[in-house]
């Protein structure tokens, strides 16, 4: 009899599934029951009223230790990583770009974007200097900026919309598997937000999946969805195209919330 070698994820699909996802913060259950597949090579948005769970799935996701998952399973490529630690999910190639990104003033940009993609590296593996900064350039270029932006600290001092570049810098840099965007268009004005667009799109394609979490069509305008889904109360409401966010726009939530009461 010949011993089966192969792995248990080997031929799992090629995406981020969610079943009836439960989570709190203390004793406020904020999340009831998500059911969401996003597969590799499409992109989802997230839309819903504040305060219903959004940003909420997002840190749940890539493992914030601020919630608890009282229900539920979130599988990666077949592998369920609630008992994940947040530097082996990233590893695993999920990235959450931030809503409010940290400033960490003494770490250079360069020297924060080496040790990242050290990090995704297999043990015993080397980033080049060549490997490093041809990419580097490359995604600067994506981005219109100047390589000079590189010495400065880390977010610090930057405004929101070089914030949000820098978000956008990283994951050109470090070629995750999933992203998980949480409202990265708060706060941008229009031009800053083509550029952020045009980052996130030039990385698109058959091994990139995501979900993209905001309020407004103007992001969706630039960043064309595969899907909308709504969150209202905790769950996914209403699931639809792209036509969807655009009903959003010009109807409001009421005709959503109305669902989730039905």
């Amino acid at each position: 009899m010949t011993e089966d070698t192969t792995s248990p994820h080997q031929n799992a699909p090629h995406q981020i599934e969610i079943r009836n996802l439960h989570a709190c913060v203390g004793d406020l259950q904020i999340l009831k029951g998500i059911d969401l597949i996003v597969p590799r090579g499409e992109l989802h948005a997230v839309m819903g009223p504040n305060g219903n769970g959004k940003s909420t799935l997002a840190k749940v996701i890539v493992g914030d230790p601020e919630y608890t998952v009282t229900e539920g399973e979130i599988l990666v490529d077949g592998q369920n990583i609630l008992e994940m630690e947040p530097d082996e999910r990233a590893r695993l190639g999920l990235f959450l770009a931030f809503q409010y990104p940290v400033e960490i003033p003494g770490v250079t940009i360069a020297n924060f974007l080496r040790l990242a993609m050290q990090a995704r590296k297999a043990e015993g593996e080397e980033v080049s200097f060549s490997e490093f900064y041809n990419k580097l350039l490359a995604a600067l270029k994506t981005l219109e900026w100047d390589e000079s932006i590189v010495e400065r600290y880390l977010n610090a001092g930057f405004s929101g919309g070089e914030k949000k570049r820098n978000e956008i810098l990283q994951m050109l840099m470090l070629d995750p598997t999933y992203i998980i965007m949480d409202e990265t268009d708060s706060g941008l004005d229009v031009d800053a937000l083509k550029i952020v667009a045009r980052g996130v799109n030039s990385m698109r394609g058959e091994n990139l999946g995501g979900l993209i979490i905001t309020h407004y069509q103007r992001l969706l305008d630039y960043i064309v969805p595969d899907k909308v889904h709504i969150i209202v109360n905790g769950k996914v409401v209403q699931s639809g195209g792209p036509e969807l966010a655009k009903k959003l726009d010009s109807q409001g939530y009421e005709w959503v919330k109305e669902l989730a009461t039905a």
